[in-house]
């Protein structure tokens, strides 16, 4: 097989490295252009001239403006994503998702025509750092459960947060400045903590003993289950709950 000389190597990789400056210079551009005029101030040829290109260029990059716009959004996670702040045993499960979902909210209002751009697209929601976010949202989910403090299921529970701090932030940029009250974002935030937790935990043992023993004592009140089902599932939450 025949090897590419270093000399090549080291131009190729010095050519990837300048398409990314001149991709990442070009987001930039349109970022600035973003923050200033919104999303019609995003033109090809208003990129370029920023960027101190021709606009050919961008769709040498990007394929076209759809697909500038489009990672102009995966920035916007990803920035997003760089500011939050994961405690891995946090002391109150709850308080750390007040200050997740208080986060968020405080990213769009800081970054209105990003944050309107970034949900704008149903699909752009498939971006990687998007889904990376989720996966911290979804982490402060699975800790409430273990805490015996989630109210709904896991997945019902992260649509019910992640929608309504997106809702605060598009209905208060949709505000006219004299309407802005700070009460709607509390109001909507603690209705989200009531509609997702329980003010006492269901489990008062965190772990898998105490969660065992929780659902053990719930198993008489359920009528899915068979007397014989009901009887196999009890003895392993009995091995569970003696394991502590």
């Amino acid at each position: 097989m025949t090897q590419r000389p270093h000399g090549g190597s080291r131009a190729a990789d010095a050519a990837t490295r300048g398409r990314e400056q001149t991709r990442q210079r070009v987001i930039e551009a349109a970022i600035g252009l973003l923050a200033r005029g919104g999303r019609d101030a995003v033109t090809t040829r208003a990129v370029a001239d920023a960027a101190g290109l021709r606009p050919p260029a961008i769709y040498r990059l990007f394929g076209d403006k759809d697909g500038l716009l489009d990672a102009l959004a995966e920035h916007g996670f990803a920035a997003f994503l760089a500011t939050k702040v994961v405690a891995p045993d946090p002391a109150d499960p709850i308080e750390d998702l007040r200050a997740g979902w208080d986060a968020a909210v405080e990213f769009g209002l800081a970054n209105p025509a990003l944050y309107t751009l970034m949900y704008s697209e149903p699909t752009r929601t498939n971006s990687a750092a998007f889904r990376a976010g989720m996966e911290i949202l979804m982490g402060r989910i699975r800790r409430l459960a273990a805490h015996g403090l989630l109210r709904v299921d896991e997945e019902l529970a992260a649509q019910i947060v992640h929608a309504t701090g997106r809702g605060a932030v598009l209905t208060w940029l949709s505000l006219s400045e004299d309407r802005r009250d700070p009460a709607l974002l509390t109001t909507l935030r603690e209705s989200m903590v009531a509609a997702v937790t329980n003010q006492q935990p269901a489990v008062r043992d965190t772990g898998p003993a105490g969660a065992a023993r929780a659902l053990r004592a719930a198993l008489p009140e359920q009528t899915t289950l068979s007397s014989a089902e009901q009887q196999l599932l009890r003895e392993w939450l009995d091995r569970l709950a003696a394991a502590s």
